[in-house]
């Protein structure tokens, strides 16, 4: 056989080949799902987790948290680890050592051990992050063809939530609750192994300090606070060692601001935070999460212990809150980002999450799916799918080449954070209305399941007022502009990036 291509031309060598690339783009894009379904695919097992460690409903929130704070606490650290050591280099760390922290909590004969093994998961996911994009950057250098691989992988990334429910509940109720772990194990190999023959090695950039003081007082920080929020589940929030923990956690984010500020390489430059859009965005994302994921923990409990699904059927009933999120974020946010102004649909997309919070608010032993559990998931679907473009979009606009990284992993922190101190304070004030009430009612019918429901419907007002009141703060914060201005600084920064990369 001939070579057909113009003399001169060279036959594409190792990773140079489209096959190699657009395998790479299958590693890459694997990699974020493995990482994007492990929020959920472990909340959908976590009732049957409870049951066979036998841990408290105080305490089941650290199967989560763990994850989430370790996740962001260490974002920012990790982007700069993978600046240092390369970014092929920090994927292939972060992957082997998400498969061994997935295998040690899967093999948890205790709480602590789970909780441990979730905590590394979230480190080695902090490694994992920073690194997916810039990789696919550098292995798709030809327009079209990475336009055609960032379509790909947001697709796949967007189905990370929606596939982690599915395999969730068809592993917890067909093996048992331990494989929504080790399916990490597999999983994590099979990427790092085809990766060391595709993935490109980028150069590194170097780094002043790696700043790991930085890094122990965001992570201890968060983890303090989740820790005085975890304690008030079971004694309440005046006692002694709750105030401790939140004061000293809010001390420790104190630090951390005050030494970014004084460092001359900080992990977070104080001046993404000063511009007003920008926190707005930063708020509201942080705040919409505490409502959805900390009332997606509860309301997991709400199908499996009070309706007795089984594990499948309850991945599946809480499906349509991700769907309707994915439908509203491409069909409804980015439509309306070239009509209305940021603020208006940030704020917008709040209150209609609130809507829905306010029906799982009003739920009773006689509340069914159908009447109230699913038009409340459509509408924070709705809710959620219509603020994150534009802020996420808000979050990167204005900001140079230099902070843009930076900007983005901010706002990708702000999303574990708000899970973080969701789950934890949803949950304590969920166990605390659960105990009240079984203390005021002794002869109530149907005590426990009752108990259990008020204590879900409580914690979920408390959600609801909270994403109100931060739909009028974001309002009032982010500054009124023309939605065409905001379009044309987006397509101005895209083409700057582009020019500068």
């Amino acid at each position: 056989m001939t070579d057909a291509r113009p003399m001169g031309e060279s036959r594409p060598r190792g990773r140079d080949r489209p096959e190699r690339r657009w395998l790479a783009l299958v590693v890459i894009a694997t990699a974020q799902l493995m990482t994007a379904l492990d929020a959920t695919i472990v909340n959908i097992a976590l009732p049957s987790a409870q049951r066979a460690l036998e841990f408290s409903d105080a305490q089941r929130q650290w199967v989560v948290t763990a994850y989430t704070v370790c996740f962001a606490g260490l974002l920012l650290f990790g982007g700069r680890v993978a600046d240092a050591v390369g970014r092929r280099r920090s994927f292939q760390i972060g992957l082997a050592g998400f498969g061994l922290a997935s295998l040690l909590a899967g093999l948890a004969p205790t709480l602590p051990v789970l909780a441990a093994g979730r905590a590394l998961q979230g480190a080695f996911a902090a490694l994992i992050a920073p690194t997916v994009l810039s990789l696919l950057a550098v292995t798709f250098t030809d327009q079209r063809e990475r336009t055609r691989a960032f379509a790909i992988y947001g697709a796949v990334a967007s189905s990370g939530a929606a596939a982690g429910l599915l395999a969730g509940g068809v592993l917890t109720d067909y093996l048992d609750w331990r494989w929504c772990l080790f399916v990490n194990v597999a999983i994590a190999g099979a990427v790092l192994t085809v990766g060391r023959l595709v993935l490109p090695d980028p150069p590194r950039f170097g780094s002043s300090g790696l700043d790991a003081a930085s890094a122990v007082l965001a992570t201890g920080g968060l983890a303090a606070v989740v820790l005085g929020c975890s304690q008030a589940a079971a004694g309440g929030w005046a006692q002694p060692t709750v105030f401790g923990a939140l004061l000293g956690g809010v001390a420790m984010v104190a630090a951390f601001a005050l030494r970014q500020a004084r460092i001359p390489d900080p992990l977070l430059p104080l001046r993404i935070l000063a511009d007003r859009s920008r926190a707005g965005a930063y708020l509201a994302v942080a705040a919409a999460v505490v409502g959805s994921f900390g009332m997606f923990l509860l309301l997991t409990y709400h199908l499996q212990v009070v309706l007795h699904y089984s594990p499948v059927r309850a991945g599946l009933a809480v499906l349509p809150m991700t769907l309707a999120n994915a439908l509203s974020g491409y069909q409804l946010g980015n439509r309306l980002m070239p009509r209305l102004p940021p603020r208006i649909l940030i704020a917008g997309g709040l209150l209609v999450a609130a809507s829905g919070l306010a029906l799982i608010a009003q739920l009773t032993p006689h509340s069914g799916y159908l009447a109230t559990i699913l038009p409340a998931q459509v509408l924070i679907g709705i809710g959620m799918g219509a603020l994150f473009p534009p802020a996420f979009q808000l979050a990167i606009q204005g900001v140079t080449h230099q902070d843009a990284g930076v900007a983005s992993a901010v706002i990708n922190a702000a999303t574990q954070v708000g899970s973080s101190i969701g789950t934890a304070i949803l949950n304590t004030l969920a166990v605390t209305a659960t105990a009240t009430y079984l203390a005021t009612h002794p002869t109530a019918p149907s005590l426990h399941r009752a108990a259990l429901i008020h204590g879900y419907a409580t914690a979920t007002a408390w959600a609801t007022g909270l994403l109100a009141a931060m739909a009028v703060l974001v309002y009032l914060l982010i500054p009124a502009s023309r939605p065409q201005r905001t379009e044309h600084k987006q397509k101005t920064y895209t083409h700057t990036a582009k020019e500068e990369g």
